[in-house]
């Protein structure tokens, strides 16, 4: 079960429609195209609009798995005294002074240019359930953070 936000759970269905009426004709098209062009086992063009063809219908499958496993969040039964999915957490490095502020958000809404992190990130999961004012140690692949938690907001 994944838990989301109703922006990105509607982001997910305009992907999957996208993928269902625009993609996949369009590469059925090309397809049938490479196809009517003649000896297939020479045919680059075909290999290559079957491999297109084939990996729009696995984002198809992969987007149907994940909505049917998804649920929305009811964001009036958020809290903002601890940090949960959706929390936008502001923060300072105790290594070198810096504030940081992100959004725990799920896996298929994570987006660090939009400062969104995956909850499934150790960054998040070392936040997760600490108050304002907590300070933790996260193991990252460039060393140790130390973490103070200067702020907590239900990200809207």
């Amino acid at each position: 079960m994944e838990y989301m936000s109703q922006e990105g759970y509607d982001k997910l269905v305009e992907e999957l429609r996208q993928l269902k009426s625009v993609d996949l004709p369009r590469a059925k098209d090309a397809l049938a195209e490479a196809r009517d062009k003649g000896d297939l086992s020479e045919n680059f063009e075909y290999h290559a609009a079957k491999r297109e063809h084939a990996r729009i219908l696995v984002r198809i499958r992969f987007k149907q798995r994940v909505l049917q496993f998804t649920r929305v969040i009811d964001m009036s039964r958020l809290g903002s005294d601890a940090v949960g999915l959706l929390s936008k957490v502001e923060m300072t490095n105790l290594n070198n002074n810096s504030k940081m502020t992100y959004t725990i958000a799920s896996p298929h809404e994570a987006n660090l240019r939009e400062g969104k992190i995956s909850i499934k990130s150790p960054i998040a999961q070392a936040l997760l359930n600490k108050k304002v004012g907590e300070v933790v140690e996260v193991q990252v692949p460039a060393g140790t953070l130390k973490l103070r938690i200067e702020s907590i907001e239900i990200e809207n």
